[in-house]
This record gives C-alpha cells, structure tokens and sequence, in this order.
C-alpha cells in the first residue's frame, strides 16, 4: 500500500506529493504508461469505465459534498425543547427568590402581609404577565369563532330582486 498522499486507492484526494521543481520529474505531467507510473497509483485513461473508486477523480474536478441528512421535527421534539427551557427558567426564579429572602411589607387593596423580597417581586412579575394575557386570550378566541363562520353579506352588499 503507498502511504499517504501518493494519490492510491487509500488517498480520499488522489493528489500527488509536492516535490520541489528541479527533482527529476514534473509534478503536472502524467506519466505516459502504466510501466512510469508509480506502484499503487493510478494511470489516466486506464481504468475500466465505471470501476472508478471513490479517492480516484480527475485533478481539478470536485466531489459534491453530500448534504448531512436532516431529521424531520417533531412534535416530541418541541415539546423536549420547551421542557428543557422551562427547567432553566425555573432554576433561575429559584435561584433569584433564595438569594433575595429579606422579608419586606406588601400592602394591597387593603390586605397586609410579610414576603420575602424574592416572592413579592415574583408575583408582581405573574400578575403583570396576567393582565396582558387575559384579553389577548380573549383577542384570540374572537378571532378563530371570526374564522370559523361562514362569510355573511356586508351591508350594502345583498341586492334586491
């Protein structure tokens, strides 16, 4: 077996040794029979059509590159995705109330009470993302029952007869 970058079967380039110019051979011309060729390498034009190996391709041509096969999404695969954020975000929110234990006075409508700090900021937090949710829950669900019946005329639109 030649070694490695002599251009045999066990090259993936086929590309030939660098030899310095002036050492007795030219590096860009082939050799003219199979008898100047160097053991383990392969002659152009000798070869069978169609027993071409994978490492033995024309100098200067390419090999496509094959694409690296894709792996359709799936539901399964969101649903990995979402859990494994949900448990960092949860991490972090443990991680913010313990290191903001102080106990602090919370007042609202009335209502007295002693928190941590950590808590307290995280309820506001809550109530502030329901208070936006709430109507845009509402938005939506008037949209699809929109979506869902079938178009009625406008006004103007319906003619007599």
């Amino acid at each position: 077996m030649p070694p490695a970058g002599h251009g045999g079967r066990g090259d993936p380039g086929g590309v030939p040794p660098f030899e310095p110019e002036g050492a007795g051979s030219s590096a860009t011309a082939a050799p003219a029979t199979p008898a100047e060729a160097r053991p383990g390498t392969q002659v152009p034009g000798t070869q069978m059509p169609g027993t071409q190996m994978p490492g033995d391709r024309a100098a200067g041509t390419k090999v496509p590159a094959t694409a690296p096969r894709s792996v359709p999404r799936t539901r399964f695969s969101g649903l990995w995705v979402t859990v494994t954020l949900a448990a960092v975000v949860l991490l972090l929110l443990l991680v913010f109330i313990l290191e903001n234990g102080r106990t602090v006075d919370v007042a609202y409508f009335g209502f007295h009470g002693h928190l941590p700090l950590g808590v307290a900021l995280l309820l506001a937090a809550v109530f502030g993302v329901l208070l936006v949710a709430i109507p845009g829950y509402g938005r939506i669900i008037q949209l699809r029952r929109a979506a869902k019946r079938p178009d009625r005329p406008t006004a103007g639109s319906h003619r007599r007869r």
